[in-house]
């Protein structure tokens, strides 16, 4: 997570209290911020002036002493010497990324199974390093009769809608020359975002309706009306649940909300 993401300073964004300041990760981050306004030959007056913070906070950032500094105002800080601030969240190694993939790896097998019903030739995770661009395209499908190719971004989730844009138009671009390494004769190249289907993801694309209509004005049953019977380029978004239909559950592994527990009544 972009810790700008939070918003304008003094906006109330998220904020580190709680956090420790002695930790080995701020301390690092204090000294690496340091080194770039010394590099870039900036006072702890000039960073501030940019950054509409304190120069008691760039003291503080350089020191690693964050407890009650606003990520928001973090952000705006390395943003003045042309730095970002990215921020993880660790739980037991690398679980929580597995925890997170369970959605993913879902809803990538639900579009793998919906393209081989309709008669399309599939490929998962297709890697490729073209005039050093390298990167990895999750579902890769061809329909041989129309010679039409197929690339597919899948997100668990709605992720940056400008990151995820610019990714798939990247990867369009280029997959033609992956289908070639193939075999697969390419006439067309048509586009796909698939997304999990949940009240979040729906709402975030309505929050950005005008940009989502422009990049993928083919939705829904349209797009599975294309996939039965393709012709010529679509640019389309399709949203699908994590499980078939009437399956026990079908919803976002690793995100069910947490309800509120009812006290039983006790007799007397």
């Amino acid at each position: 997570m972009r810790a700008g993401a939070a918003g304008p300073a003094g906006s109330g964004p998220l904020d580190t209290r709680g956090l420790s300041s002695s930790s080995r990760e701020w301390d690092s981050v204090g000294l690496q911020f340091r080194g770039l306004r010394v590099h870039k030959d900036m006072r702890q007056e000039d960073v501030g002036r940019v950054a509409n913070v304190s120069r008691a906070e760039i003291s503080r950032i350089e020191r690693g002493l964050i407890d009650n500094l606003q990520v928001g105002r973090l952000d705006h800080a390395a943003a003045a010497l042309g730095a970002t601030i990215d921020i993880r969240l660790r739980w037991h190694g690398q679980q929580l990324d597995r925890l997170l993939d369970e959605g993913h790896s879902a809803i990538v097998e639900r579009t793998v199974s919906l393209l081989r019903v309709t008669g399309w030739e599939v490929a998962v995770e297709v890697s490729f390093s073209i005039w050093g661009e390298r990167g990895s395209i999750d579902v890769l499908a061809y329909e041989p009769s129309k010679r039409i190719l197929l690339v597919i971004e899948v997100k668990s989730v709605v992720p940056d809608s400008q990151a995820t844009l610019h990714d798939l138009d990247r990867k369009s671009r280029l997959a033609a020359g992956v289908a070639a390494d193939r075999g697969w004769d390419v006439a067309v190249v048509a586009r796909l975002l698939v997304v999990g289907d949940s009240a979040t993801s729906r709402r975030r694309v309505d929050r950005l309706a005008a940009t989502y209509q422009v990049a993928f004005p083919i939705r829904g049953r349209a797009v599975t009306r294309w996939l039965r019977a393709p012709d010529g380029p679509i640019s389309g978004l399709l949203f699908l649940s994590y499980a078939p239909r009437g399956s026990a559950s079908r919803s976002a592994p690793g995100r069910q909300r947490v309800r509120k527990r009812h006290r039983r009544a006790v007799a007397r």
